[in-house]
């Protein structure tokens, strides 16, 4: 699939990546109660509505597959509708970031092996953990980074 990139996010795209990141995180975060799903929802809508690029893969029929936000050598989201989900997909995402928008970094949800696991076989170690996600929940995280050819 294509990697095509959104600079003006549009109320209606928002929308399809809302469900893409939803479809996404009920697949993956078991660890998340339906009340944290909901309060995190209105802040995953308003943050790809404020970011300032989008980087998505869409079907033919336009339906998004998945989509990556990278801010300051960061990747900030990463999510993949289950329906595309080990087919290269992620793999092809983190390859744009770290390759074209030199991302280094990510922070990862400890209790989502799967996502550490990937990250981990995509090249990245763990560099520190917060006992805390970003709003203050007690979801641990794991900040990784990407270490260039011949680090330590």
């Amino acid at each position: 699939m294509k990697i095509e990139i959104m600079t003006e996010i549009q109320s209606s795209f928002a929308e399809k990546l809302v469900i893409v990141w939803e479809a996404s995180v009920r697949a993956t975060h078991d660890f998340l109660r339906e009340e944290d799903i909901c309060f995190f929802k209105p802040l995953v809508r308003k943050a790809v509505e404020e970011v300032g690029a989008v980087a998505y893969s869409a079907d033919s029929d336009g339906s998004v597959a998945g989509f990556m936000v990278v801010a300051d050598e960061t990747i900030e989201m990463l999510f993949i509708h289950p329906n595309h989900r080990g087919l290269g997909l992620g793999r092809q995402f983190v390859n744009y970031a770290t390759d074209t928008l030199k991302a280094r970094l990510v922070d990862v949800n400890e209790q989502n092996a799967q996502a550490a696991g990937f990250y981990r076989r995509m090249g990245f170690v763990v560099v520190g953990r917060s006992p805390l996600d970003s709003t203050g929940k007690p979801f641990p995280i794991l900040h990784m980074e990407k270490r260039g050819e011949g680090s330590l």
